[in-house]
């Protein structure tokens, strides 16, 4: 398994800290890595399943301001899993849900296990939650806390110590294909982790390639919905990973995201 990348943390690190992506990936096998030549498949839950920063990339010293600019819609309520839920019937509604669900932590107050059921139980289309693929997710989200433990040189169970996290933030997006039933794109994002309060903070970027489909009144992932992104597009070429303020941002063809007040 290649590791290497410009912060010296493991390719897979965003698999750790993502959460929808992770979801999906789970429940269909597939993955994809940035910069190799192949959408590959398997019959466990992958090792990577987002795409990595090669180990060349460094962001630029100086500021380039992002062409384009979005402003995306909140959801219209919080569940009982304390997940934003309830976007818009629009593009850019698809985009939020995808972004909140990406947009993760887990920390000594909620581990990476209760992130990724969150995530389950709140943006996963209803059909496909059984009790088999959520004994899935939480084997696979209970041996990818392993693997990051492992990496961050923490205990390989317990509490995290006082200031220690591991966190996805969805920085970007680029539109793949869009209809009022379905909606595919390329999430770029930050992921970064931090063994504890004295301890440096590490991280990198990330893209993920993902996709949303409309039913009931809400947008959902589903596994035919992202088995159908990945067989589409996942041998597409992919966009160039670069962050907010880099000119690779605005040409690679990159949206950046402002919160919504």
């Amino acid at each position: 398994m290649s590791r290497g990348n410009r912060s010296g943390l493991p390719r897979w690190l965003g698999w750790g800290t993502g959460g929808l992506a992770v979801v999906a990936v789970l429940l269909t096998g597939y993955a994809v890595f940035s910069g190799d030549d192949e959408t590959t498949t398997s019959q466990r839950p992958p090792t990577t399943t987002v795409a990595s920063p090669g180990p060349t990339y460094a962001a630029p010293s100086g500021w380039t301001e992002p062409e384009r600019w979005a402003v995306l819609p909140r959801g219209t309520r919080t569940d009982g899993r304390g997940n934003e839920v309830g976007f818009p019937h629009t593009v850019e509604g698809a985009v939020a849900m995808l972004v909140a669900s990406n947009s993760t932590e887990f920390n000594a107050e909620r581990s990476h296990v209760d992130v990724q059921l969150g995530v389950y139980e709140s943006y996963l289309i209803p059909a496909d939650r059984t009790e088999e693929n959520r004994e899935r997710i939480r084997k696979g989200a209970a041996e990818n806390d392993a693997l990051l433990r492992q990496t961050m040189g923490l205990p390989e169970d317990g509490v995290l110590p006082a200031g220690a996290y591991s966190r996805n933030q969805v920085v970007g997006y680029q539109l793949i294909e869009e209809s009022p039933t379905a909606v595919s794109a390329w999430l770029l994002s930050r992921a970064t982790v931090r063994a504890g309060e004295s301890e440096k903070e590490q991280g990198s970027f990330t893209t993920t390639l993902a996709a949303v489909e409309w039913e009931g009144g809400s947008w959902w992932v589903s596994a035919a919905s992202t088995e159908n992104v990945m067989r589409r597009h996942g041998r597409d070429e992919r966009p160039p990973i670069a962050a907010p303020g880099d000119a690779a941002f605005n040409s690679g063809g990159w949206t950046a995201i402002r919160a919504a007040s």
